[in-house]
């Protein structure tokens, strides 16, 4: 075995990669399995396998012929696709093809049928941020389609999101809600991600290793490599299950597009493909939609997979509810219904033992309160205003319905004072930033600005605040990503900043 390795080392420092014909071979390569693994956990969905039991496990003698093709054949198609993205062809893509061509090709055909509910929202998305249609087979790879796919490290969702990753790019996780779960909102945190990551590496190659492996793996590859700054040069000092990523999207490009001339038809799924979302403004069970509009409880569950409880918490703030089209128009109507069908079974064990699966916090009362308006000013932010009304921080974003800590300049948010004191309050609104700070006996910053300081070279500093997250902080900076502030401070989760910490901020010029 140590002898093995010495010749390996010789052969790649001599060499870089190893070649045969014109192609790269990589031995110890798992990420087709990976793959196959992903492909596996689709047919375990429920409407995977009504539609298997409808017809879809088909005898092996009647199945069509799996054709094979020489290495010109599939290196001519990829020429032919129309892509941003390299699309070379090597025999690690080979590999990945044959996965969904030949071993896996009865799920792939899944997959296919899957493709209809998701890909129109996938390219509307990307569309709207300016990203390259083709970017959804990142989908493909990541999660075969299923946004109840999660990893063996805990990514989770169509897009694959860590839990840190999936916060910095505003998706919410916690025991009741997981965004990641969500296709719609998740799909929108992944395109800004690949934004980011772009205006890093300005290369999709590079782009899509990082959404991998993240940038602080590729930009290490990069340094060991000689700075070179292309994906086959960096390959072998990339993560070993980054080495088979992009081979993996090249693959599954080439089998979306080419799946007909492989014999493969795709399985007509039995999912509501037309659906449509409203807002929901009370807490309701999903249980309680399915019953009173006899919707099966499952399908509910798989078109709203981010609710962890079966719970819409309305309460809270308006949430999204995903429904069959046909069914839109009852829901509108039978509202009150649905909320009070057996109200107390759905809710009763939440109220009695204070489970995370309801709000606990009750607002005070605001009868014979005074109501003041505040307008939010550059600099402002949530626990600021709270301590310079003296109220709590919960009651005034339960008064504004706001769920996170995120304000906008020139927002107006409503306070409910003691009328004794409504005069004395009523004034801070025309205050200035260090003239509240005083009434409440603490001193301004420096600057009344959002950047702490600024040094004379290449970076500024930002101060966290209470309530700032790290997509927000990116927000308030041109050209920043919370990709970037994570790698310059050396900050391996977002949630892992703190109230007065600084953090370095690269100027732009």
């Amino acid at each position: 075995m140590k002898r093995w390795r010495l010749i390996f080392i010789s052969l790649l420092l001599t060499n870089g990669l190893f070649a045969e014909n014109d192609t790269i071979i990589i031995r110890g390569d798992r990420s087709s399995e990976i793959i196959e693994l992903q492909l596996d956990s689709l047919v375990h969905q429920w409407y995977i396998a009504k539609s298997i039991d409808a017809g879809y496990g088909r005898d092996s003698s009647v199945l069509a012929p799996v054709p094979a093709f020489t290495d010109s054949v599939y290196r001519e198609r990829l020429q032919n696709i129309h892509s941003v993205v390299s699309l070379p062809y090597n025999s690690i893509v080979r590999n990945h093809i044959h996965v969904y061509t030949n071993k896996k090709r009865d799920k792939f055909e899944v997959m296919l049928g899957m493709r209809e509910y998701y890909f129109p929202m996938i390219e509307d998305i990307f569309d709207y941020y300016g990203l390259p249609a083709e970017l959804k087979y990142i989908a493909v790879i990541e999660s075969a389609l299923n946004p109840n796919a999660v990893s063996r490290v805990g990514a989770t969702g169509l897009w694959q999101f860590m839990y840190s990753t999936g916060r910095a790019y505003g998706l919410t996780i916690n025991s009741v809600i997981d965004e990641r779960r969500d296709p719609v909102k998740s799909t929108h945190a992944a395109a800004r991600f690949l934004k980011d990551l772009y205006k890093m590496y300005n290369d999709w190659g590079l782009v899509i290793a990082a959404y991998n492996c993240g940038p602080g793996n590729v930009n290490k590859a990069i340094r060991r490599s000689g700075n070179k700054k292309d994906y086959w040069e960096i390959y072998y000092r990339l993560p070993r299950e980054t080495r088979g990523y992009l081979p993996g999207y090249i693959a599954a490009t080439y089998a979306m597009n080419y799946y007909r001339e492989h014999n493969i038809t795709p399985v007509r799924v039995d999912f509501p493909i037309a659906t449509d979302t409203i807002m929901v403004t009370r807490d309701i069970h999903l249980r309680q939609i399915s019953t009173v509009l006899s919707i099966p409880f499952s399908e509910l569950k798989a078109l709203n997979p981010q609710y962890r409880a079966n719970i819409v918490p309305g309460n809270s703030k308006p949430m999204p509810l995903t429904l069959p089209i046909n069914h839109l128009g009852d829901f509108i109507g039978l509202q009150d219904t649905i909320s009070a069908y057996r109200a107390d079974y759905y809710f009763k064990t939440t109220a009695k033992t204070a489970s995370p699966t309801r709000s606990t916090y009750t607002p005070p009362a605001i009868k014979g309160k005074s109501k003041l308006i505040y307008i939010v000013k550059e600099g402002d932010n949530l626990g600021y205003i709270a301590s310079w009304y003296n109220i709590g921080l919960s009651s005034l974003r339960y008064w504004n319905n706001i769920y996170r800590n995120t304000i906008r300049v020139g927002q107006k948010l409503s306070v409910y004072v003691s009328p004794s004191k409504k005069d004395y309050y009523a004034a801070v609104n025309n205050l200035s930033f260090a003239e509240k700070q005083k009434r409440i006996g603490k001193k301004a910053p420096v600057a009344e600005k959002k950047i702490a300081s600024a040094s004379a070279g290449t970076y500024i500093y930002h101060t966290v605040r209470y309530g700032d997250t790290v997509w927000d902080i990116a927000n308030e900076y041109d050209g920043v990503t919370a990709t970037e502030i994570l790698s310059l401070n050396g900050i391996s989760r977002a949630g892992k900043i703190s109230v007065g910490q600084k953090l370095k901020i690269r100027k732009k010029s």
